[in-house]
């Protein structure tokens, strides 16, 4: 029992007396736990007493000193968020050098880098940065030209960090990346009528692109038909050279002339429409006879 008992109590001393002394030590400003990308702002009777930026496990009592047990009962804890963070600012409205109403995005990263002033300088410092930028984009990208204000984005980006920087870091903010991510048209009827150029000029290009492909093609062709009809004539004049080379050439032999000559003759027979009666070599009289009949036999048709 006595061993149970002792088992029990320091269960119940564990669980619950360890966290409650370690509570009651915080409550009493003896130590505090910082985390990763925090700070924590101890003021008193309206005093800043410290700032801690280091995560960890800090000793308030031994850095801060006595008056640190009185910042929980007298004075507050500031706990404030130490992370990177960004805003995007959609279409500032801005006049080119040439008075076409244009919209400029504006995005930016800012992070908190005087804690003291974060809170103290400015009741929103956010509010007051996000003013800043939109203001410092309006003044300092009006009246570029347009051309400048479509293509140098780098530079504007540029231009708006260097003027809002040291305001934002009197509010305890330090300004990070800043880019113009977006240029445009305000004006609807502006934009349809850059819509409708750009249209036309497309059209005109693809049928002056079209027109020239037919120009070429019609070049090209002209060309080849009329070197295709120098060597049709060149053909042509040395058709009959060379068949008068062959003929002469075939007639040096009699044997192959003959023939050649036969073979063309039967070729030509074979062709006609006329009708062709094969005769034995004896059959003299019986060419005789179908000649005779075939005189005697009215006309067809």
């Amino acid at each position: 029992m006595i061993l149970l008992s002792v088992a029990a109590v320091t269960f119940v001393a564990l669980v619950f007396g360890v966290p409650l002394f370690f509570a009651i030590l915080r409550a009493f400003g003896v130590y505090d736990v910082i985390r990763e990308r925090t700070c924590h702002v101890y003021v008193l009777f309206g005093q800043v007493l410290g700032v801690i930026t280091e995560p960890g496990l800090h000793f308030i009592l031994g850095e801060l000193g006595p008056r640190a047990m009185l910042v929980r009962f007298f004075g507050k804890r500031y706990v404030l968020d130490m992370r990177v963070d960004q805003e995007y600012l959609r279409s500032q409205p801005v006049n080119s050098e040439e008075g076409a109403p244009m919209g400029i995005g504006i995005w930016y990263e800012m992070f908190i880098s005087d804690p003291a002033a974060y809170l103290f300088r400015n009741t929103d410092p956010r509010g007051s940065l996000r003013a800043n930028v939109g203001s410092t984009t309006v003044r300092a990208l009006s009246n570029m030209r347009l051309e400048d204000m479509l293509e140098t984005r780098h530079t504007m980006s540029l231009l708006v960090r260097n003027e809002v920087s040291q305001k934002a870091h009197e509010w305890g903010y330090k300004l990070g990346s800043v880019y113009i991510r977006k240029v445009h048209f305000r004006d609807a009827q502006m934009v349809a009528q850059i819509e409708e150029k750009v249209t036309n000029r497309l059209r005109q290009v693809t049928s002056a692109i079209r027109q020239d492909g037919i120009n070429q093609v019609s070049l090209i062709r002209g060309a080849a038909e009329r070197e295709a009809a120098v060597e049709f004539a060149k053909a042509a004049t040395l058709r009959p050279q060379l068949l008068g080379a062959t003929l002469r050439e075939m007639l040096s032999n009699p044997r192959v002339a003959n023939a050649t000559f036969d073979v063309l003759e039967t070729q030509q027979l074979l062709q006609s429409p006329a009708e062709v009666t094969l005769l034995p070599p004896e059959g003299l009289g019986l060419a005789t006879l179908m000649a005779a009949r075939n005189d005697k036999e009215p006309p067809r048709g």
